[in-house]
């Protein structure tokens, strides 16, 4: 495989240029659209104006959990455990609705002082002391396993104990911290619980947002139904290797993280029926999508990261999502669950998306990889236009509307 020089995909962002905080209005934010390699702008809530009618949409609709967790020693130190993705039980909604115990991935801040043994984070409610107690039971390069347990304990009007029980999920938005972007360089604040959730949010499971779906609001929404365009929903749930940098000078050497993925028979059936007029909100749901078509081409479950640049793929789109769906049919699911790994960059061919809504993204990462393949390598004109033209930049900053080269 050809070198792919990481340092080709760098550009100077000044921190000033990044968006500590989001806008007052979500769907004030500037637009940049981008059509045969030209450049021009606008406001998002006309996004509407860029995308042709009878277009199908579609949006990711996972939900952020609260998903870290600081537990302090008796000595007083401070550990901070970061939840990933659930191991056991290993289904996102298994795991978050579990009322008994669970086991993690994790990130663990301040490893050093929690050598062994157990930790525990209490609770206290008007009426109620819930202690949860973590455990680490063992450790793949830097991220852990760790076993979750509670018991939760309700005072009754007439003295005494009663159990009460209390999902995984209740605990993380009890005492879990909302984990905003670390390169925000601030505090999770009350207000990130609202602004770092898109209005169509709903299955819960992410540790980042899906960003490029913070800028619509209703009102943007009823707009786009009003022209005819369409709207599909699908789950992917984002985790923390989305900010992980590319640190190989090759970027082909990097490893992606892997992903979760959710698509309803409905999705499948409205990308075969609109092949050509498919918007992708994301690169979340642009990876969810393309990694439709290999699934659909080998009904393997989990997309590899070099797939779609081995051997050839002669499946036509339609083809692969009527595969899909007679693979839904045959073993009696209404939802297709997997896992991609798929890495988007500079000669990727394209089979599902003819539009992506994204995010100005940082230097150096695999989503700059992506959206150079999107526009066949002229992201430095967007990128140049966005710096010159005072947008902002990362999860809270404006947006672009790039239609594929």
């Amino acid at each position: 495989m050809e070198v792919l020089r990481i340092d080709d995909f760098n550009y100077p962002l000044p921190d000033e240029r990044i968006a500590k905080y989001p806008l007052q209005e979500r769907d004030h934010s500037k637009l940049l659209v981008y059509k045969d390699g030209q450049v021009s702008e606008d406001h998002f809530y006309n996004v509407g104006d860029y995308i042709p009618a009878h277009s199908l949409l579609v949006y990711n609709n996972t939900r952020v959990i609260q998903a870290r967790l600081v537990f302090h020693k008796p000595s007083g130190a401070r550990i901070e455990v970061f939840c990933l993705e659930p191991i056991a039980p290993h289904d996102y909604q298994l795991s978050l609705g579990s009322q008994t115990g669970c086991t993690w991935k994790c990130m663990i801040g301040n490893l050093k002082k929690w050598k062994e043994g157990k930790l525990t984070l209490t609770l206290n409610a008007k009426l109620s002391t819930l202690n949860l107690t973590a455990e680490r039971l063992s450790t793949t390069g830097n991220t852990h396993e760790v076993r979750f347990t509670w018991r939760s304990s309700e005072i009754s009007p007439e003295g005494g104990d009663k159990e009460g029980a209390i999902s995984f999920a209740e605990i993380l938005d009890a005492m879990g911290e909302l984990p905003i972007p670390p390169y925000l360089n601030r505090a999770t604040e009350e207000s990130d619980k609202k602004t770092y959730q898109t209005v169509y949010s709903k299955i819960k499971g992410s540790v980042a947002a899906p960003t490029a779906g913070l800028h619509f609001t209703d009102a943007v929404l009823d707009d786009l139904q009003s022209r005819g365009i369409r709207m599909s929903e699908v789950t992917l749930h984002v985790g923390a290797g989305t900010f992980q940098p590319v640190k190989t000078e090759d970027a082909n050497q990097h490893t992606m993280h892997t992903e979760i993925i959710a698509v309803p028979r409905k999705a499948i059936e409205d990308i075969r029926d609109n092949i050509d007029h498919i918007v992708a909100v994301g690169t979340t749901s642009m990876r969810t999508l393309e990694s439709l078509y290999f699934i659909g081409e080998t009904l393997q479950m989990h997309v590899p990261q070099f797939v779609a640049y081995e051997n050839e793929h002669t499946m036509t789109t339609q083809q692969s999502m009527q595969r899909l769906l007679d693979y839904l049919d045959e073993t009696h699911q209404d939802t297709l669950h997997a896992e991609t790994q798929i890495m988007i960059k500079p000669g990727y061919e394209f089979h599902v998306v003819n539009q992506l809504i994204t995010n100005f993204h940082q230097p150096k990462s695999t989503l700059l990889l992506l959206v150079s393949a999107f526009v066949k390598g002229d992201w430095h004109t967007i990128y140049d236009y966005a710096l010159g033209h005072d947008f902002r930049f990362l999860s809270y900053g404006d947006s672009s509307i790039l239609f594929r080269r």
